[in-house]
C-alpha cells in the first residue's frame, strides 16, 4: 500500500521557536523553471516587532559570552550543517554536484568564521600611544540588534551575512531572499539543534518591501545590514528611515561570496569603546 509523503511546513524562527505568522499568511515558492516547491510563511510587521523582542532578550546573554564560546558554537553549527549535507544539496537543486559545492563553501565559511570570533578585538582593538602617565585601550564591543536582510543567494550568501554578525556578539533578524526562502528556514532547524541561544538569530520569510522598511524604523534596532536589497528605491528608503535614530548601515555592492570575506563585515557592526587608566594604578 502507497502511503502520502509527509510535506515540509516552512514556519518562521523567533526566539529559538519556529511560529506561523500570526497573519496567517503564506505565499508560493516556485523553482529557477518555475514548478511550485512550497508554501512559505508571510511575515508580517508584527512577526518583525516580535523578532526584534527575542534578538533584544538574548543579546545581554550572547554578548556577555566569552569570544572562545561563541566560536565554539559557530563550529557546531557547522557540525550540524555538515550532517545534514544531502539535505542541503537537494534543497538548494541547480545540479547535485554544484549544489554540494555550495553546501561545502557554506560549512567552511561557518568555521572560518568561527575561528575569528576570539582573534578579531586584538586585530581591531588597540594599545593607543598618549602623552602622559596613562594606559589607552580601545576595545571593539557588539552594537547591538542587526537587522539582514538577505541576498537571494540562499546558503552561502545567508552563511555570509549571519555568520559576521553573530561571532561579534550582536543579534540579528534576518529577513530571509524571497524567491529562494526554503534553504534559510532549514538552516534555522540546524540552529535551533545546536547549542545557539534561542533569539541570537531570528528568520522572517516574507516580502522585503514589507519588512525592511519596517526594522529600518525600529527604533530598537541598532543595525542594518542592506546586502539583500536589490530595489534602489528601497534601499534607499530604509537608508532614510535607518537616519532617523543613527543605525549603523551597510549597502555594499555586488557581492562575490566564494572570494575572501575579509574582516569588513565583522567590523561594521562594532563598536569602539576607549578606556583610559593612570598607569601604577
Amino acid at each position: 500500500m502507497s502511503r502520502l509523503s509527509v510535506r515540509k511546513t516552512y514556519k518562521l524562527f523567533i526566539g529559538g521557536a519556529f511560529p506561523r505568522s500570526e497573519s496567517g499568511r503564506s505565499y508560493p515558492v516556485t523553482s529557477a523553471k518555475g514548478e511550485f516547491l512550497a508554501n512559505a510563511s508571510r511575515a508580517s510587521r508584527k512577526d518583525a516587532r516580535d523578532a526584534v523582542v527575542a534578538a533584544r532578550k538574548a543579546f545581554p546573554g550572547w554578548s556577555g559570552a566569552t569570544a572562545y564560546n561563541r566560536g565554539q558554537i559557530l563550529y557546531r553549527v557547522a557540525e550540524m550543517l555538515e550532517g545534514r549535507r544531502a539535505q542541503f544539496a537537494e534543497e538548494l537543486g541547480g545540479g547535485k554536484k554544484a549544489a554540494l559545492e555550495q553546501v561545502d563553501a557554506a560549512i567552511d565559511r561557518l568555521v572560518w568564521y568561527a575561528g575569528w570570533s576570539d582573534k578579531i578585538a586584538a586585530v581591531h582593538g588597540a594599545a593607543n600611544p598618549v602623552a602622559g602617565p596613562y594606559f589607552n585601550l580601545s576595545t571593539p564591543e557588539p552594537t547591538g540588534v542587526v537587522a539582514v536582510i538577505a541576498p537571494a543567494d540562499p546558503l552561502l550568501g545567508l552563511v555570509s551575512v549571519v555568520a559576521p554578525v553573530i561571532v561579534t556578539g550582536n543579534t540579528c533578524v534576518v529577513v530571509a531572499s524571497e524567491r529562494a526562502p526554503l534553504a534559510s528556514i532549514t538552516l534555522a532547524e540546524v540552529l535551533a539543534t545546536s547549542d545557539l541561544p534561542g533569539g541570537v538569530v531570528n528568520v522572517l520569510t516574507g516580502h522585503q518591501a514589507e519588512l525592511a522598511p519596517w526594522l529600518a524604523a525600529h527604533m530598537d534596532v541598532n543595525g542594518l545590514d542592506l546586502t539583500g536589497v536589490e530595489d534602489a528605491d528601497l534601499a534607499l528608503s530604509c537608508e532614510q528611515a535607518a537616519a532617523e535614530n543613527l543605525k549603523r548601515v551597510l549597502r555594499p555592492s555586488r557581492q562575490d561570496w566564494a572570494a575572501d570575506p575579509g574582516t569588513g563585515r565583522m567590523t561594521r557592526f562594532l563598536e569602539t569603546k576607549t578606556v583610559w587608566h593612570p598607569v601604577g594604578i
